[in-house]
This record gives C-alpha cells, structure tokens and sequence, in this order.
C-alpha cells in the first residue's frame, strides 16, 4: 500500500512539473536561460507578497491570456 501511496505522489508530483513548464511556454520564454526564469519567478514573488494590488495585476494578465487559448 505505501509503494501504491508513493507512486501517486510521483505522478502527482511529475504531472504538477509538467503542467508548470507549461506555462513558460505559453509566457513565450521556452528558450530563455533557466537563470532568467528564476529570477523573474524570485521577482515575481517578491512585488506580490502584500501587495494585493500586484497579485491582482499579475493574476489579471494570466486570466487574459488563458483566455485566449482559442485564439
């Protein structure tokens, strides 16, 4: 049962990975240095804690482009 627990944690785990480098994608920066990635996520995390005006900005700009998964 703990090797079934653990095998679902794995592919919980690799799915959520999957799925998050999937947004650099869709952000356009799939050929950026991970370097620049990094330090535009540290940023990034930076400007939002406590300051809700910027999680609203930010979070605006990624509903806008989620969607536009049509297009």
């Amino acid at each position: 049962m703990s090797r079934t627990m653990t095998s679902d944690a794995r592919k919980k785990d690799t799915r959520e990975k999957i799925e998050l480098g999937g947004l650099i994608v869709k952000a356009g920066l799939r050929y950026e240095k991970r370097a620049l990635l990094l330090g535009a996520l540290i940023d990034a995390a930076r400007r939002i804690e406590g300051d809700d005006g910027e999680r609203s900005r930010l979070t605006a700009i990624g509903v806008e482009a989620f969607g536009n998964d049509d297009a």
